[in-house]
């Protein structure tokens, strides 16, 4: 590699203007596009020594056109969107971003399964359309009430973020359950076998990869296994439920609710079958921004740069 050099940023705007980037600690020359659709990705990256990419895909036709490319350094935890083997066979090295949302994602995971499990939206908006007011008492009981406390959080994942889960589930009084994979028979003294948690687990909360094998892992066999009152929480990877269904699970009432960060397609089209439960007040769906707090963000945003200047002195972070 040249003393200089040439690092492309594919898509800048992933991460919000407040966000600074600490400095590159050698010779560069930066070129930053705030977004890169995937047919544009090959002549973009060319002539770069250094790729960052948080979620525009590289392929294997990508790679192999840029000779002179060293690293790609992916600004984000998951790197389904880079094609490793194919990096592998041309000795470029994949690096991402680890453990920086050990607070912002668990808090939000909480976030949803209070105002499930507590019906805040629906209490909020009949609020606002008059219903307290028309009720004539203090109080109505127009939606189900429950307590975390003496629950049982079943959680898929046993990495930092579905153990810092766990933690604050211990926390309000709530037994644990580590389930173990699925269809696995040899299971570890700490977990529990994947199909007793999907029965016996009054909040389900997904904090996996999506790979292969986990893919549509909770199908409609899963879902009609839940408690009629079970919440499925995914702050995770879109594609790990079988979003079609789950759409039809909630509409016919065959589990109690769903708190979602995200979606198989980002972002989520007209068509998605979550489009006909946005009114619903069991299933809540927000813009994939678990991970997403001012501090998890800069975390993020120091982390990227300092895979990168240890890349340069030689000492490989986070390699995929």
């Amino acid at each position: 590699m040249s003393s200089s050099a040439r690092i492309v940023f594919l898509d800048r705007a992933t991460l919000p203007d407040f966000i600074t980037l600490k400095t590159f600690e050698f010779g560069h020359e930066v070129t930053t596009y705030d977004q890169t659709a995937p047919a544009e990705v090959a002549q973009r990256i060319r002539d770069a020594n250094i790729v960052i990419t948080n979620k525009v895909p590289v392929s294997a036709q990508d790679v192999a056109q840029a000779d002179g490319l060293k690293l790609v350094a992916v600004a984000a935890t998951g790197t389904n969107i880079v094609d490793i083997e194919a990096c592998r066979d041309r000795g470029v090295i994949v690096t991402n971003i680890r453990n920086y949302a050990v607070n912002t994602v668990p808090e939000h995971t909480l976030a949803l399964i209070f105002a499930l499990r507590r019906s805040l939206l629906p209490y909020h908006l009949s609020v606002g359309q008059g219903r307290w007011a028309q009720s004539g008492q203090f109080c109505y009981f127009d939606y189900p009430v429950s307590d975390l406390a003496g629950s049982t959080i079943g959680i898929f994942g046993s990495g930092a973020l579905g153990s810092a889960v766990a933690s604050r589930a211990q926390a309000l009084g709530m037994n644990v359950l580590f389930a173990a994979r699925k269809g696995q028979t040899d299971v570890k003294p700490t977990h529990t076998p994947f199909e007793q948690v999907i029965a016996q687990a009054d909040i389900l909360t997904l904090h996996l990869p999506l790979t292969p094998a986990t893919r549509h892992m909770i199908g409609a066999a899963e879902l009609a296994q839940m408690k009629s009152t079970a919440i499925l929480i995914n702050t995770a990877r879109g594609g790990l439920v079988d979003e079609a269904a789950l759409a039809d699970a909630l509409e016919n009432n065959r589990i109690g609710g769903a708190g979602f960060d995200v979606v198989t397609q980002e972002p989520m089209p007209d068509t998605h079958p979550f489009m006909r439960l946005m009114n619903r007040p069991d299933f809540i769906l927000t813009p994939h921004v678990a991970w997403a707090s001012r501090q998890a963000i800069q975390a993020l945003a120091d982390q990227l740069v300092d895979n990168i200047n240890a890349f340069m002195r030689n000492e490989i972070r986070n390699q995929v």
